[in-house]
């Protein structure tokens, strides 16, 4: 049990270093070095679906552990990743195509997105310095 929880542990150090990881430097990179805008959000984007469904997988696999209630803090962080991908997503699109989605402009819902997207990072991090891992 100690060496799943120890690989368990440094999957979940990994998972959040990405997560600020691709907030911090790769998406900003992309827009730095992509001359269009357009592709460079999609492939953002498709990041962040990816790190969305890599913080779910680490969440589940954390119920499976014993003393799963100490990881309070990365089952918050994945729903709030996945309240930006499955609930904001899709209206982020429909703005995109439509210039409203619910009242709401891209840059609204993409606003939105970005706090419900630090506030998961923020947790994750919590969850690091609470040194709730062991």
């Amino acid at each position: 049990m100690n060496r799943l929880r120890a690989f368990f542990r440094i999957l979940l150090v990994l998972t959040i270093g990405s997560m600020w990881s691709l907030a911090a430097w790769v998406a900003p990179t992309l827009f730095f070095t992509q001359p269009n805008r357009h592709l460079a959000g999609m492939l953002a984007g498709r990041l962040f679906r990816v790190e969305s469904w890599l913080c779910a997988a680490v969440a589940l696999l954390a119920l499976a552990l014993p003393g799963r209630t100490r990881f309070l803090w990365l089952y918050l962080a994945a729903a709030l990743l996945a309240v930006n991908e499955w609930l904001l997503r899709p209206r982020m699109q429909q703005a995109l195509l439509h210039g409203v989605s619910s009242g709401l402009s891209f840059g609204a819902w993409h606003g939105l997105a970005a706090v419900l997207y630090a506030a998961a990072c923020a947790a994750g991090l919590l969850l690091v310095w609470n040194d709730d891992l062991r």
